[in-house]
């Protein structure tokens, strides 16, 4: 890793899994697309909790993001999906600005509740709005593609290419991020915010940016999920959704953003076999598997590549 870089390596993947995207099947297409489409949630929050943010309330703006697609597709008549990334983008940061002032103020298990809490107040007034479908939610029209309207199975890919490089290319810009001024005072924060204050930089500040960023990711892969799976509902704001994103990322570990991407996707297959094979016992199956990642890799999936390098595996 350390010898070719980040972002070479980064840009490695897209060159080897753009192609595959062309000639995988389209289930397997469809799945990974869902486990990049939730990557970037976990992205973000790693970010966040590398700076002491751990926030249990990332489905409301993995919701709001969906939900800001869906209205804007089925009342706006917006089908492109650029332009709902853009729209979902901009709808996260504007509730971010005004709730990150708030939210920011709190650590630990406080900022974590309060987060929760907002997030579940999201989900109940879903639950309760029947222009939007209820518990029931609504579909999404097919998206088009910069003007282009493929058919169901070309879209997929392209969606695909979509969320790949999408993906790859935050991955690469918060990595830089984490190495940034701002994103070293993150973690400064964490070992003693007194001492950062007396440095003269604004913790408030720090924190505000790094929220902003954690409920940008969210809200596009709340998007990239509703133009895949063509609907959404509540239960993408509900607080198990929210619980997930927080499990997967210290499954994949805090010492590298693109952990999360790998992380995620290994989840999402996972599951889905798990599923499949044992519809009745699939929970204990992924119970199972998650537990021995926790015994043998306490740091996370990207401990391994770290004791490859012959680092510490700590984040």
């Amino acid at each position: 890793m350390a010898k070719l870089g980040t972002h070479a390596l980064l840009l490695a993947a897209a060159v080897v899994l753009v192609p595959l995207g062309l000639v995988l099947p389209t289930w397997l297409v469809f799945l990974v697309t869902i486990g990049l489409a939730k990557g970037l949630v976990v992205i973000g929050l790693v970010v966040m909790m590398r700076a002491g943010l751990v926030s249990f309330g990332q489905g409301l703006y993995y919701g709001l993001g969906a939900y800001s697609a869906g209205l804007a597709a089925n009342f706006l008549g917006l089908n492109d999906a650029v332009l709902l990334l853009v729209i979902g983008a901009a709808v996260g940061i504007v509730v971010a600005l005004g709730l990150g002032v708030l939210l920011v103020r709190y650590r630990q298990i406080f900022f974590a509740m309060l987060s929760l809490a907002v997030s579940m107040i999201l989900y109940g007034a879903l639950v309760r709005s029947t222009a939007l479908g209820s518990t029931d939610g609504f579909n999404l029209p097919p998206p088009t593609f910069l003007g282009l309207a493929p058919d169901v199975e070309t879209g997929r890919r392209i969606l695909f290419v979509l969320a790949l490089l999408l993906a790859l290319g935050t991955a690469s810009l918060l990595h830089r991020f984490t190495r940034s001024p701002t994103g070293v005072l993150g973690e400064a924060i964490v070992m003693n915010e007194i001492r950062v204050e007396y440095l003269g930089a604004s913790v408030s500040r720090v924190l505000l940016i790094t929220y902003v960023i954690g409920a940008i990711t969210a809200a596009l892969g709340g998007v990239l999920v509703a133009l895949a799976t063509s609907h959404i509902d509540p239960d993408l704001a509900f607080w198990t959704t929210s619980g997930e994103f927080v499990f997967v990322a210290i499954l994949s570990g805090t010492g590298h953003v693109a952990a999360s991407l790998v992380g995620m996707v290994l989840f999402e297959t996972v599951r889905s076999f798990a599923f499949q094979y044992s519809p009745y016992t699939w929970q204990m199956v992924v119970g199972t598997a998650m537990l021995l990642v926790i015994v043998f890799l306490p740091y996370g999936l990207w401990s391994l590549v770290s004791r490859g390098e012959g680092r510490s595996a700590r984040p």
